[in-house]
């Protein structure tokens, strides 16, 4: 890419479009081809110390050069977003990453058709999750009708320095993405939260519980994409029985955590579908 690169507006500057720039700048964008509208005086200011950019205030006329658009907006300030971008971006590749919003909503606000033919919006939602502000994120996409093959690979190459990517073929399974990958990061934390709690009532110092527990998770999540085996099996390997581990998983089990943990996501995705109906 060089300083003829496809034009990429981003609506709203936070975490997740920080993420997103970073990883366009290094595959070689130009910085001189993103705009972004953001309207915090102090994210402006960041955005232009971190990335070189020259983030505008107000969205105007020159979303219009852009070839695709970036909603990175919080959900519920998506319409008030929307009014004065609608006039100049309608015929962009539009890529959402607002929980919640569904493609109907976002075309709605737009002015946009999503029925399939020669005029069909095109329009991607994508929910990531905040790993990708280290590169080691993953996405679940889906793509409206209206998006061919070489806007699905624009996709991809945007979200391809933030992680993994997994295409959906249908727009509710987004909800379930939504309840596992968007908001699992929290449930690793809150385990993280739990073991290292749980160091300390051992007489671990705060630091000890915390390398041991960070580097447990992190080395069992990369033996389990490394081996062929499913969980359970490596969990097996690791219980023997009437050892210490099988003596914890006992106690789990006996508290109902794996069943109160399934409905946790449950609940998750519930949420998210209630949001996509507000």
């Amino acid at each position: 890419m060089t300083a003829t690169s496809p034009r990429i507006a981003f609506i709203g500057g936070g975490h997740m479009a920080s993420a997103l720039i970073g990883g366009l700048l290094r595959a070689g964008h130009a910085p001189a081809a993103i705009t972004v509208v953001e309207p915090l005086p102090a994210q402006r200011e960041k955005l232009a110390q971190q990335f070189g950019l020259q983030p505008q205030a107000v969205a105007d006329a020159r979303l219009a050069q852009a070839a695709t658009v970036v909603w990175a907006v919080k959900p519920q300030l998506f319409a008030e977003a929307a009014a004065p971008c609608a006039a100049h971006v309608g015929g962009a590749l539009q890529v959402s990453v607002m929980a919640g919003v569904r493609c109907a909503t976002l075309a709605q606000a737009l002015g946009l058709n999503l029925d399939p033919g020669a005029d069909s919006a095109r329009v991607v939602r994508a929910m990531p999750n905040t790993p990708a502000l280290i590169g080691q994120g993953v996405a679940g996409l889906y793509a409206t009708a209206g998006v061919e093959a070489t806007a699905r690979a624009e996709v991809e190459a945007l979200f391809a320095p933030t992680g993994a990517t997994l295409w959906l073929d249908e727009e509710a399974q987004l909800d379930a993405v939504t309840a596992l990958s968007g908001s699992g990061p929290a449930y690793v934390f809150y385990f993280l939260e739990a073991m290292m709690q749980a160091a300390r009532e051992m007489g671990l110092t705060e630091a000890q519980g915390r390398l041991l527990a960070q580097h447990t998770f992190a080395g069992a999540t990369a033996l389990a994409q490394q081996s062929p085996l499913p969980p359970q099996e490596l969990r097996a390997q690791v219980t023997s029985k009437g050892g210490t581990t099988f003596a914890a998983i006992t106690s789990l089990d006996e508290s109902g955590v794996k069943a109160a943990f399934v409905q946790a996501l449950h609940a998750a995705r519930q949420r998210a579908q209630e949001l996509g109906r507000a």
